[in-house]
Formats: C-alpha cells, structure tokens, sequence
C-alpha cells in the first residue's frame, strides 16, 4: 500500500507531468500579469513615474532616472518572456532579483514580495514546464518527445 501511494505521488510530482505544467503555467501567467501591469502604469505616466523614483523609491546605488528606465524595461519585457516560457529561469531570475530590492529597499515588509518570490523561486527551480517554448525547443534540439 505504501508502495503504491509513493508511485503515485511519483506520478504527480514528476518533472513531465502535465498538472506539474498547469501549475507553473499559472504562476507565470500570474506573476508575469502583476508585473507587466505596473510597467503599463510605469509608461502611462512618465513624469509621475520619475517622480515616484524620486521622492518615494529609495533604491541604492542608482540615479532616479536610471532606476526607473531599468525597473520599467524589467517589467515589460520580463513578462513577456514569462508568458510565452521561453528563458523562463532567467526571466524569472530578474524579476525575483527586482523583487529583493523592492522588499529591501522600497516597500519593506510587504507580504505580496514573499509570495511573488516563492512564485518566482518556482519557475527559476522547475522552468516553464511543458506549456512553454523552452520545453519545445529542448524538445526538439534533443530529438525527444515526451
């Protein structure tokens, strides 16, 4: 009985099976939606957004100016990437790292950073699973279907 309960849980768990998939599909979905959104927000308003980096934004090292082209580029690319699960890990890698500075620097001790970098430390672990371009191009340089 124990056996069969281990198999079982082997089957659920296993890096090519499909709810494995839907789940890292929804966290990047997810993760790639939040993002995206608040670089919309970014461009929408370029003088507020300055602004923000500015008076409110307390990131180290970085000009104002600087930052914002940098966190604005971030998020609306990096999502894309996420979405269509192609460089997924390293997608996921910048944007758990502009998170850090967010809950470092900007807004310490906000929950929603830890939940978005649990999500993100996800992805970056398991990639983007069989709903993504990099499990296809894996796929097909290694002439391997699964």
């Amino acid at each position: 009985m124990i056996t069969q309960a281990c198999r079982m849980m082997d089957k659920l768990t296993s890096k090519t099976n499909w709810l494995q998939s839907i789940a890292l599909l929804a966290a990047r979905l997810w993760i790639a939606k939040t993002f995206f959104m608040s670089g919309l927000v970014k461009i929408k308003s370029w003088d507020s957004t300055i602004a923000l980096f500015t008076d409110e934004y307390n990131v180290p090292i970085l000009s104002p100016e600087i930052a914002a082209y940098l966190a604005t580029i971030a998020e609306l690319s990096l999502p894309v990437l996420l979405v269509l699960g192609f460089m997924t890990p390293l997608a996921a890698v910048g944007l758990f790292g502009m998170t850090l500075v967010i809950e470092l620097f900007v807004y310490p001790d906000t929950t929603d950073h830890y939940h978005w970098m649990l999500l993100l430390g996800l992805i970056m672990t398991f990639g983007s699973g069989k709903f993504g371009m990099d499990y296809w191009i894996a796929q097909y340089f290694s002439g391997k279907k699964k």
